[in-house]
């Protein structure tokens, strides 16, 4: 029997602050989530050593950084192939929230961990990544 077709929808709440990351669909070695950045970004310089991953901007601006600190902005229908191992951050540098569609792909379902340019694991919602929990604009969504 072949898999299952797994749907799914690009509509997320619109964030007066913080920021929000919510898979969409998964399979194997394969994810694929919205976010949306009130304001800010993954402002941690950080690696996936494992996952290759495209973030493609549906909504708003983002500045993209390297270890050399090039910088690589991006707006509405734009996006970019982090491959795995390349360090990198971003920020929200638009003037409305940032949307965007994450996919990414991964050798093992263990491997979509992140490090710092030193080696160490950094959470994805912790300080050291500058997390700060979502808060919904009331009725606004990105749909």
């Amino acid at each position: 029997m072949a898999p299952a077709l797994i749907p799914f929808r690009l509509r997320t709440p619109l964030l007066e602050s913080g920021r929000s990351h919510e898979y969409l669909a998964e399979a194997d070695g394969l994810t694929v989530a919205i976010k949306c950045y009130a304001s800010g970004g993954e402002n941690a310089l950080h690696a996936h050593p494992l996952e290759d991953h495209t973030f493609v901007i549906l909504q708003g601006e983002a500045t993209y950084r390297n270890e050399a600190d090039e910088e690589l902005v991006l707006s509405r229908h734009e996006g970019v192939l982090v491959p795995a191992g390349a360090l990198y951050c971003f920020e929200s540098s638009g003037d409305e929230p940032l949307v965007m569609l994450r996919v990414g792909a991964a050798s093992r379902a263990d491997s979509y961990e992140r490090i710092s340019p030193d080696g160490e694991r950094i959470e994805a919602r912790s300080a050291a990544n500058n997390y700060e929990p979502p808060v919904p604009i009331p009725d606004a969504f990105f749909d």
